[in-house]
């Protein structure tokens, strides 16, 4: 028998979440961000859930085609777009749309031979910092683009840095509707805390949203909401099983280092999950974990390969009993990514993309 360490991808949670952001944006069209394959789930696995998006958004050319081996004609959008001159003939060939942000891109596309037109989006830096024109360059730069014959459709599109936070997004969409102004084109402003929190403000023009780690399942602005305050689902459920039981005494410690030590005696519970199937090392006692659907606690020092759990408040649990370290279990519970991560002092979003290649990972309902 296999090691019962398993994640399993839920395309009907994949399905209401993506139906979700559209609520929060009814008028915009929607792009679902699929990068880093998908946060973690797989592009092939989501790919039949997320059908109902009008476009793709993702990071590489080799993903932009996986989407199209699976038979996907619609938009396909590189956030950053190309890293190199030879992409652009990738680019014409998969028909995949591509942001600008420096100079070199605008270099490589002028010097690019193509009788297929690129439809790009101008990328502003609006105070994030990262990519993107300044707003005092960006008219010039829309200039240099809009004189190629290179260049079919120029859209715009910027990144909140406080969305989920009480600096918001008025700041930098200032920036944005003052360097834009009057210019035509698409707009994309809005990830994925901006359209939860601000995609029906009707001042905020959202031709296309960028939802990512609401698809699966995780609030972006946790905790000041969770994920059911937003009405969100697991996408992905990590679960295990318990592989030992252990009684412990008065004075007694667990695992390395002995960071726990019990107090009374006490049963505990060894679980087949450590950091190197991608549960965090960092998550220590206290930490949030389902054993038959009951809500009890990790104990001392997360293990390469295992974890201990307080088997207290589930008291007929034994060797072979269902664990959920995040996700939905057996019996319905849930347990969220976030609260998880918040343990361990990250973002559910590392956790997605942290299971490690030895986890199995298998679709519920697939054959």
């Amino acid at each position: 028998m296999p090691r019962p360490i398993q994640a399993t991808i839920h395309p009907e949670a994949l399905r209401h979440n993506l139906e979700r952001a559209r609520q929060a944006a009814p008028d915009a069209r929607l792009w679902a961000v699929v990068k880093a394959n998908a946060y973690g789930h797989g592009i092939e696995r989501v790919f039949d859930a997320m059908r109902a998006t009008d476009g793709f958004a993702l990071l590489e050319l080799s993903e932009a085609e996986r989407i199209r081996q699976l038979g996907w004609r619609g938009p396909i959008l590189l956030l950053e777009g190309v890293f190199d001159a030879r992409d652009l003939e990738l680019c014409s060939r998969l028909g995949v749309w591509h942001s600008v942000h420096c100079d070199q891109q605008i270099d490589w596309l002028a010097a690019h031979k193509t009788q297929q037109p690129h439809r790009v989006f101008l990328k502003m830096n609006s105070g994030m910092n990262r990519l993107g024109f300044t707003p005092e360059r960006f008219r010039s730069a829309y200039a240099r683009l809009n004189a190629l014959t290179q260049v079919e459709e120029i859209s715009f599109i910027t990144h909140f840095s406080d969305a989920d936070g009480p600096r918001g997004i008025e700041h930098q969409l200032q920036a944005f509707l003052g360097a834009t102004q009057d210019l035509p084109g698409e707009r994309s402003v809005c990830n994925s805390a901006a359209t939860l929190l601000h995609g029906m403000e009707a001042h905020v023009r959202n031709d296309w949203v960028r939802p990512g780690i609401v698809l699966y399942g995780s609030a972006p602005d946790y905790p000041l909401h969770t994920a059911a305050d937003w009405g969100l689902r697991p996408a992905m459920t990590l679960s295990t099983q318990v592989i030992g039981v252990q009684q412990l005494q008065a004075g007694d410690s667990v695992g390395y280092g002995s960071t726990f030590v019990a107090d009374a005696p006490m049963r505990t519970g060894i679980i087949a999950c450590g950091y190197a199937d991608g549960y965090p090392r960092h998550c220590g006692t206290g930490t949030p974990v389902l054993v038959n659907g009951v809500r009890t606690r990790v104990l001392g020092r997360v293990s390469m390969d295992m974890l201990n759990v307080d088997l207290t408040p589930v008291p007929d649990a034994g060797i072979g009993s269902d664990v959920t370290l995040w996700g939905t279990a057996r019996n319905g519970t849930q347990l969220s990514i976030d609260e998880v991560a918040a343990a361990a002092g990250t973002v559910g979003y590392e956790l997605m993309c942290a299971v490690a290649p030895r986890v199995p990972v298998v679709v519920e309902g697939a054959a």
